[in-house]
This record gives structure tokens, sequence and C-alpha cells, in this order.
């Protein structure tokens, strides 16, 4: 029975070797396993292969992923530290050229400042006055001796000696180096003070003219929060017909090949409003006017050309107008409280609205920025006059006119700050024209 078993062992054992030295070609390695058992005659003699667990061929996978990625890491930190040695060696040589430089440059000589930053001259003190007062002592020493010299001579020759008159020409003849050594350095130091001087009151100018921007500007912050919620809620208050009532904008205009000009107005001037706004150039006083004379309908200027206008702002409300304009074909466009009443074309085709002009609120300029007619003067109130160098969509105007929202122009804005105010009488008060154009139509 024994016997029996181990031969069954032997052979098993013998096709396992078969297999091995084969190399598995045709049967690849399946993970099973045998082994051997004592088994009875006549019991089921089919071997059962040993199943590999599942989870030793997923830890094996995952180990190797780890080692792969360690590697990985390994290879990483060599390159950063070879990186970050390179940097070290570049930093370091860099801060031996700069030791070397910085001994190298220490100057230090006769006549000039030493490391300890003394004077090391020894011929003249640090104040020009000691210095004028060092050499006059000085001088005088020398004449007293040349004094004595000559008392002495006087003696010995009342005495009958002789003076060496060699030794008194000497004395002479250093005496005036003296005096020439001591006008060279005085003539240095007036030029030296006269330098001082200047750079004194060249910074004194200065720091006085910064001072003046500085108070020009806080009395201008102060004016533009003097009673405003905000820097565009105000409103421009010309109430009478005169030549000397008018607002001016601090800004100018670019060269423009078109625009739109907006504002609220309000006024029950008769007959006529007289001119809102005025834009006037060298060699063009009407550049950009906008006003109502006389019976006339309210007219739009461009370079002295006219172009009537079918709106009609009398009645004593605020009332939104936006005008548009372009140089191709002298498009035009005219809206009142965000409708379009009026459009045309041929006005100042092709020209382009010149630059560097003055922005007159309230009256018309015969002459840039003045030579006012009373006649034409506006009477009323004006808030919120923006000018943008293109044309606005009409949605875009419509919600500026029915205070939707506030768009400031990009070429000149309503600022408290940008809009100063001249005569007796023109004022600039606080206002929210929202709210005062909805108690008008309440009321």
């Amino acid at each position: 029975m024994l016997s029996l078993l181990r031969l069954l062992c032997f052979y098993a054992l013998g096709l396992g070797y078969e297999k091995l030295v084969r190399g598995q070609d045709d049967n690849p390695d399946t993970g099973a396993r045998f082994l051997c058992r004592a088994m009875t005659i006549g019991a089921d003699t089919c071997l059962v292969p040993v199943v590999r667990e599942p989870n030793t061929a997923a830890q094996e996978e995952v180990l190797r992923n780890t080692v792969m990625q360690l590697s990985e890491t390994v290879l990483q930190q060599k390159e950063s530290i070879v990186n970050q040695l390179g940097t070290i060696n570049e930093l370091t040589t860099k801060l031996s050229l700069c030791e070397s430089a910085s001994e190298e440059g220490k100057y230090e000589s006769g006549g000039s400042w030493s490391k300890n930053n003394q004077n090391t001259m020894g011929d003249l003190p640090r104040d020009p006055n000691d210095t004028i007062d060092n050499l006059g002592k000085t001088m005088q020493s020398l004449k007293d001796r040349l004094e004595n010299l000559e008392q002495q001579q006087q003696r010995a020759n009342m005495s009958g000696a002789l003076f060496p008159s060699e030794l008194r020409d000497l004395l002479q003849h250093r005496l005036g180096d003296l005096e020439k050594q001591l006008l060279s350095k005085v003539n240095n130091l007036e030029e030296e003070k006269s330098l001082l001087y200047n750079e004194t009151t060249a910074h004194r100018q200065k720091t006085e003219s910064t001072l003046n921007s500085l108070l020009t500007r806080i009395n201008e912050l102060e004016k533009g929060g003097s009673g405003f919620k905000s820097p565009e809620q105000f409103k421009l208050v010309l109430p009478l017909r005169t030549n000397y009532l008018y607002g001016r904008m601090a800004k100018s205009l670019p060269e423009m090949y078109s625009f739109t000009l907006c504002m609220w107005l309000r006024s029950s001037a008769g007959p006529g409003i007289g001119t809102p706004f005025s834009y006037g150039v060298s060699g063009q006083a009407n550049e950009i006017v906008l006003m109502e004379w006389g019976n006339n309908p309210i007219e739009l200027l461009i370079n002295d050309k006219v172009a009537q206008l079918p709106l009609s702002v009398r009645d004593g409300r605020w009332q939104h107008i936006c005008i548009t304009w372009t140089t191709r074909d002298g498009l035009w466009e005219a809206y009142q409280d965000g409708q379009k009443l009026g459009a045309g074309d041929n006005l100042a085709p092709w020209h382009c609205i010149k630059p560097g002009g003055a922005i007159i609120l309230g009256q018309e300029q015969d002459v840039v920025g003045g030579r006012f007619d009373a006649t034409q003067a506006f009477v009323g109130e004006l808030s919120q006059v923006n000018i943008w160098d293109k044309v606005l969509k009409p949605a875009d105007i419509l919600t500026m006119a029915n205070c939707s929202s506030y768009t400031p122009g990009n070429v000149v804005s309503w600022l408290d700050s940008d809009v100063e105010v001249f005569g007796g009488g023109a004022a600039k008060l606080p206002l929210e024209i929202c709210q005062d154009r909805l108690s008008e139509t309440e009321s």
C-alpha cells in the first residue's frame, strides 16, 4: 500500500519536473499547485489543485507600484538638490564679488573724506566764516611781524647798523602771495555759498509748489464734498439773463468724429431758453452749440452749420435731452425723455470736431471762452451734462432718461470738481434729479 502511494507521488513530481524543463511554453502558469495525499485503493484519485489566494496578486501589484513611485520621488528629490546646490554656488560667487568690490571701493586720500567721514584737509575748517577769520588772523600776524622788522630796521639805522633789504623784499613778496591765496580762498567760499543758496532756494520753491498743489487739491475735495451726496448730484442754477452768469467745464474735448451730448435741463424762460451749451475752438467759436433764440426752434450748430431740432423744453419741468452726431454724411438724432423725436443728415458732413476748446454752460461764445451776448444767455437749471465720443444706442439713452441707470460721459463727465461757476447769483446746489422729477410728475 505504501509503495503504491510513493509511486503516485513520484509520478506527480516527475510531471512537474518535466514542465519545468520545458519552460512551460505550451501551458503558461495558471497559478495551480498540486499536493500528494495518502489515499486508499479504490478512492477517487483526482488531484485537487490548490488555488492561489486572489489577494496575493493584488498585494504584489500594489507593492510594485509603491516601489515605482518611491523611485520617481527619489529622482525628483535628487534633481531638486542639484538645482539648489547650483543656486547656492551662484549666490556665493555673487556675495564674494560684492565683498571684494566693497573693500576696493573704500576711498581715502589726502584732501578727501576718510572712513570716519572726517575732513583731512587740515587747512580749512568746516565753517566758511571760521576760515575767513583764521586767514585774517594769519595776515594780521604777518603784518605785525613785518612792522616789527621795519621798526628794528629803523632802530638799526639810527644805531648805524644796516638792515638787509633782501630780507624785507622777501617778506613783502611772501605777504603778497599770502594775500592772493586769501583772496582766492575767500572767492571760492563765496562761490560755494552762492551755490548752496541757489540749491536751497530751488528746494524751497519746489517744497512750496508741492504744498500749494496739496492745498489746491484739499480745497477741491472740500468743495466737492460740500453738501452733495455724490459728485454728480448737483445742479447749476443760472437765474438771470445776463452776459456774466455762466459755468465752465474744466475739461476740454479731444478730436472727435462722432459724439453724444446728454443733459437734464429745466427752464420756463421766453422767448427762447437761450444757450445751455456751447463749445468753441480757435478759429471757430461755434464748433458745437445748442441754443434756442427768440421764437426759433432749438438749433444744433456744428462748425457753424445749423440743424433745427423738434424739441420742446419750455414747460418749466425737468427734461432729458440727448443729441447724437457723426461725421459720416453728417447724420444727427435728437432725443427728449428717452424718445427719438427727430433725425437728419448733411450737418457738417465729414467734419472733425477740433480739440482743445472751451466748454461754456449758459452762454454762446463769440470768441473762445468769452464775449457773451446777454440776449443769448440761458435762464434755468442744468444737471448731468455728459459727452461721449461715440453715438450711444437708443436703449442706453432710454435707461438714463427714465432713471434706470446713470452713465457718466467717457470724454466729459458731470463732476462737482470739474464745473466752475462765474458771476454773482449763479450757484451749484444739491439735486437728486430722479426724485425731483418724480415729485413734479405727482404734482
